[in-house]
C-alpha cells in the first residue's frame, strides 16, 4: 500500500517467505541479551532467537533493526555494526524495519540504550554471518577454512586468488551450522571500518525527499479520521454529550465515546468523545461541534503555580533519609558557614515535531497498528489488553517517528484507534492536534529541592544535605506513589559523586495531579539543575574558582557504588563492573569543559555583562560537560556560545553522537529558557507553541561538540547532553550579571533576546 512506501515493514514470517533457503538466501539468528520486558518473562529458551541478517542472491545484506528511528540514527548505528564485523559493503545494506515481537527481546526504544545493550549482540550476529559465508567458501573450494577470507562483500581463498560474491555463497552458506559464542572471532579495533566512523545516517535521503513514511503519514484503504475531545481534568468522566450539531456536518460518519478517568492512569485512554470523518477537517469541525460537560475531581482544584510552592516548603523541612554517610547535621552545626538554597523546575511536555498519531484496523481474530511508537511490544500488551485479544495477535508496523523523547513509548493513543476500529468496524486513524499533544502529554513533573551545605574555616566544604519533592512517575502505574520511586533517586541525586565526609540525600512529599510521565532525561533534568547550581553558589561563596572547587568536591579518582543501607543503586539496569561510576572519567570531562570557557574572576565577567558558566553530570552512563557564555544587559539576556565535552565510552557513529550532542543542548536551551506547562483547575493552560514556545533558530548560540576518545563500552547518547544545559546557563547568568536564578524557567527573570 502507499503507507508502506520508504520503509519496508517485514513480518518476521514474511521475512521466511521472502529470503527464505529455497530462495538461495542465507539467514541467521542470534541469542540476545537475557533483559526480557515484563510481560515476555517466562519464554522458552527457543524463543528468543530472532532473524536479524539475511544475504539474498543478488548481493543484498538485509539487515533487521528492531528499535524505532526518531532521529537520533538508531536505524544506521545498529545496521553498521553488523555490517562492519560481516564485511559487508554500505552501499549493498538494506535496513528492513521489525514489527513488535516479543522474541527480539526489548524494543523500548528509550533509555539511551539501543546500542549499549545490542552493540555486542549485533557484533556477534555481524560475526556469525561472516564465518558462515568462510565456511561456504572453504566448502565450495574444498580448502580449509583458515584459508578463506571475508573481505569487501566477497570472501576470498588467498593461496589461489579465487573470490566469490556474498550473494553466490548465500545459498551454502545457509546450510552450515550456526556458529556459537564461544568460536566467533570478532574484529580487533584497528580493523573496523565502520565502527567509530561516521557513516551516513540510512534515512536522510528518503527524509529530504518526502519519501519517509511517519505516523502522520500512514494511509489505508476506508479510512476514517478520528479526533477527540478529551477530559481536561485527569480523572474526570463524561457526563453529557449533545452531538446533534456535529453529526449533521459533511464527512462526519460517526460519533463515539471513550471511557476514561481510570485511576492511576497507566496507559489507558482518558475519557473522550471522537468524531470520526472522512478527512481531518470534518473530524475537526465537527468535534468543535460537539457540546459536553465533564464530572468534577479531586485534581480539578490543582494549580500548578501554588504546588511549586507547596514543594518549596515540604523540602524545607526534614523528610524521608535516602543516604546517610557521616552527621551532616552535627556537622553543619558546627560550620563556620552556612549555606542554604532551594530550587524549582516546573512541569514540561515533549513537544515533538510529529504529534503522536495511530492507525489501526480491528478485527475478531486481530488488530494491525502502524504507528509512530518507541515500544511495539508495550503496544501489543495494552491493544491487547483493551480489546481482550492476545499479544501476539497485534500486529504492529512501526514507522519512523518525527521526534519522541519518551512520549512515544506511552501507548494511550494506540490503545484509542484501536478501540474507534472496533467500535466503527472500520480502519481508523487517531490524529492529535498540537493542542491536543500539549493539553495531554504524560508531563515531565514539577519539582522542588533543598540544599545546605557547611564550610569549614578555610572554605572546604565540611556537610553537604540535599532535599527533593516531586510527584513520581510511579503515580502513573500504581496508587498511592507520594515518594519519588527509588530509580528517579537514581538519576543524578542519590549518586551524586561528590567525596564529602557529612552527607544526607532526603525526599518530600509529593502526590501527583495529572499523568507523570519520563521525559528525555527524566529526573536528571531536574536533579542536574539544584545539584550543579548549588555546587557553583557554594564555589563563589568559599571564593574559589568552579573548576578547582569541584575537582575538590569529586575528590580522589575512584570508583564507587552509590548504594547505601535498603538504597540500591540501580546504575541505569547495567552492572557497575562493567560500567562504574568513575570518578575519573568525570574529571576528565570537567578538566576539558573548563578549558572552553574564561572562569577568571567573577568581577572580570560583570564588566562587560558577559560570563561564563559550567557544569558537568554522569547520567545514563556517560559522562558530560556543558560550558556556556552569556550576555546580560538591561535585564535582556542572549545566549553567546554553548559548548560540550562527552566520554559516552566507544562512539560507534561520531556523527550521530554529535548529533544527538547538539540536539540535546537545543533540548535543554528551550526547556531552560522558556520550558513551562502551567496548571489552572486541573487543567492544562498552554495550548500551542506560542505558549509552549521552543528555541528558534536566531536564539540558538554557536556550539561545539568534543568527543574524548574512549576504548569503554558504549554508553548512552541521546539523553545525557540535556541535564548539565541549564545549570551551566543559570551559573553564567551569575557570573555575568552577580543575578542567581534558582527557578526555572529562565525567562520568568530575564527577557530573552
Amino acid at each position: 500500500m502507499d503507507n508502506r512506501k520508504g520503509i519496508a515493514l517485514v513480518s518476521r514470517r514474511k521475512f521466511l517467505q521472502l529470503a527464505g533457503l529455497s530462495g538461495g538466501s542465507l539467514i541467521l539468528g542470534a541469542s540476545l541479551p537475557g533483559w526480557q520486558p515484563a510481560w515476555a518473562s517466562g519464554l522458552e529458551a527457543d524463543t528468543k532467537l530472532n532473524l536479524f541478517v539475511s544475504v539474498d542472491s543478488d548481493d543484498t545484506v538485509s539487515i533487521i533493526c528492531h528499535r524505532s528511528e526518531m532521529g537520533q540514527g538508531i536505524r544506521t548505528g545498529l545496521p553498521q555494526v553488523v555490517a562492519d564485523e560481516m564485511e559487508a559493503e554500505w552501499a549493498k545494506v538494506k535496513v528492513v524495519q521489525g514489527l513488535g515481537d516479543k522474541r527480539y527481546g526489548s524494543q523500548n526504544t528509550d533509555g539511551s540504550r539501543s546500542v549499549r545493550r545490542f552493540y555486542d549482540t549485533m557484533r556477534k550476529m555481524g560475526a556469525s554471518a561472516r564465518t558462515m559465508l568462510e565456511e561456504a567458501a572453504a566448502q565450495r573450494w574444498s580448502v580449509p577454512v583458515a584459508e578463506c577470507e571475508a573481505r569487501a562483500h566477497r570472501v576470498h581463498h588467498k593461496p589461489s586468488g579465487k573470490s566469490a560474491s556474498f550473494g553466490e555463497l548465500a545459498e551454502l552458506a545457509a546450510t552450515q551450522k550456526v556458529p556459537d559464542d564461544a568460536s566467533l572471532k570478532l574484529k580487533p579495533a584497528e580493523s573496523f571500518k565502520y565502527i567509530g566512523k561516521p557513516v551516513p545516517t540510512y534515512d536522510t535521503p528518503d527524509m529530504v525527499t518526502g519519501k519517509a513514511v511517519f505516523g502522520q503519514d500512514v494511509v489505508i484503504d476506508n479510512m476514517l479520521i478520528a479526533s477527540i475531545e478529551r477530559a481536561p481534568v485527569l480523572g474526570s468522566k463524561l457526563e453529557k454529550l449533545d452531538d446533534k450539531a456535529a453529526k449533521k456536518i459533511t464527512g462526519v460518519i460517526a460519533v463515539e465515546r471513550l471511557d476514561g478517568g481510570i485511576e492511576p492512569p497507566l496507559f489507558h485512554p482518558l475519557s473522550g468523545v471522537a468524531v470520526l470523518a472522512t478527512n481531518t477537517w470534518a473530524t475537526m469541525q465537527g468535534r468543535k461541534a460537539l457540546k459536553l460537560s465533564w464530572s468534577d475531581t479531586p485534581h480539578a482544584q490543582h494549580d500548578s503555580a501554588s504546588f511549586i510552592e507547596t514543594l518549596k516548603q515540604r523540602v524545607s523541612e526534614p523528610g524521608k533519609v535516602i543516604t546517610q554517610h557521616g552527621d551532616a547535621q552535627k556537622a553543619l552545626e558546627a560550620a563556620d558557614k552556612r549555606l542554604q538554597a532551594t530550587y524549582s523546575a516546573p512541569y514540561l511536555a515533549h513537544a515533538t515535531m510529529e504529534p503522536v498519531s495511530a492507525t489501526a484496523l480491528a478485527k475478531e481474530d486481530g488488530c494491525e497498528i502502524w504507528a509512530c511508537v518507541q515500544d511495539p511490544q508495550s503496544v501489543q500488551a495494552h491493544v491487547g489488553t483493551a480489546l481482550g485479544l492476545p499479544a501476539e495477535k497485534i500486529k504492529v508496523n512501526v514507522t519512523l517517528l518525527g521526534g519522541g523523547f519518551g512520549r512515544k513509548s506511552k501507548p494511550d493513543f494506540v490503545v484509542e484507534a484501536a478501540l474507534l476500529s472496533k467500535k466503527t468496524g472500520r480502519p481508523v486513524k487517531v490524529v492529535w492536534s498540537r493542542e491536543d499533544d500539549i493539553h495531554h502529554d504524560y508531563y515531565h513533573a514539577a519539582s522542588a529541592a533543598f540544599f545546605e551545605a557547611g564550610l569549614d574555616k578555610d572554605g572546604k566544604v565540611s556537610s553537604w544535605l540535599q532535599r527533593t519533592a516531586f510527584p513520581s512517575i510511579g503515580g502513573t502505574f500504581a496508587p498511592g506513589a507520594d515518594h519519588p520511586a527509588p530509580f528517579e533517586l537514581d538519576l543524578g541525586f542519590a549518586d551524586m559523586p561528590f567525596a564529602i565526609d557529612n552527607r544526607q540525600c532526603e525526599t518530600a512529599q509529593a502526590e501527583y495531579h495529572t499523568r507523570i510521565g519520563w521525559l528525555r532525561s527524566v529526573s536528571n533534568i531536574q536533579n542536574a539543575f539544584g545539584v550543579c547550581s548549588f555546587a557553583d553558589e557554594v564555589a563563589h561563596a568559599a571564593g574559589s574558582n568552579p573548576e578547582e572547587f569541584l575537582l575538590e568536591l569529586i575528590g580522589p579518582d575512584r570508583k564507587f557504588d552509590p548504594s547505601q543501607g535498603e538504597y540500591k543503586y540501580n546504575n541505569y539496569g547495567e552492572s557497575q563492573e562493567k560500567f562504574p561510576v568513575d570518578t575519573a572519567r568525570l574529571k576528565e570531562v570537567l578538566r576539558r569543559t573548563a578549558a572552553k570557557a574564561d572562569l577568571s574572576s567573577v568581577a572580570n565577567g560583570r564588566s562587560s555583562g558577559e560570563g561564563w558558566g559550567i557544569a558537568v553530570h554522569r547520567s545514563f552512563l556517560s559522562y558530560v560537560g556543558i560550558a556556556t557564555k552569556v550576555r546580560v544587559q538591561n535585564g535582556k539576556l542572549e545566549i553567546l556560545e554553548m559548548h560540550c565535552v562527552c566520554d559516552v565510552g566507544l562512539a560507534v557513529n561520531p556523527d550521530r553522537v554529535e548529533s544527538q550532542m547538539e540536539g540535546a543542548m537545543v533540548f535543554g536551551l528551550s526547556l531552560a529558557l522558556m520550558g513551562e506547562i502551567k496548571m489552572e483547575k486541573g487543567a492544562v493552560s498552554n495550548s500551542n507553541f506560542h505558549d509552549y514556545p521552543l528555541l528558534r533558530i536566531q536564539q540558538c548560540p554557536a556550539m561545539s561538540v568534543e568527543i574524548i576518545a574512549s576504548e569503554e563500552p558504549p554508553a548512552g547518547v541521546g539523553e545525557p547532553g540535556v541535564p548539565p544545559v541549564a545549570p551551566s546557563i543559570t551559573n553564567a547568568i551569575f557570573a555575568a550579571s552577580g543575578t542567581r536564578i534558582r527557578d526555572l524557567p529562565i525567562n520568568r527573570h530575564l527577557t530573552l533576546a
